[in-house]
């Protein structure tokens, strides 16, 4: 199915194709303060519409994920596993995705504070 979302203001806009079955709750240092309910997919089921000078990027720890942010708004639509080599992975924030309950979804917990 596709499924499109955005940041608060929309200044970043984002779609993509997935078989939504569950979302992930990750316990990390930031996914637990910005209340993030996750979905990974393949990096390249992700299409960024629309970000200009507005899509920021964050990295922490050992600096394997992206995570992206509208300058505008502070909202933390999605993630970016940045490592080189094998196959990469995005992490979307379904609270950004128009036209879902998230709440109407399984969530699984990851220990992400121990990865």
């Amino acid at each position: 199915m596709l499924y499109r979302g955005s940041c608060h203001c929309g200044k970043v806009a984002f779609e993509f194709k997935a078989e939504l079955t569950g979302a992930i709750r990750c316990n990390c240092s930031i996914c637990s303060r910005k209340g993030a309910l996750l979905c990974a997919i393949p990096h390249g089921s992700l299409t960024v519409l629309a970000w200009g000078d507005d899509l920021g990027s964050y990295a922490f720890g050992n600096h394997a994920m992206a995570h992206r942010f509208c300058r505008t708004c502070g909202i933390h639509p999605f993630a970016e596993d940045v490592r080189e080599g094998g196959e990469r992975n995005a992490y979307v924030n379904l609270n950004c995705v128009a036209d879902l309950d998230p709440s109407t979804l399984s969530v699984f917990n990851f220990d992400g504070r121990s990865a």
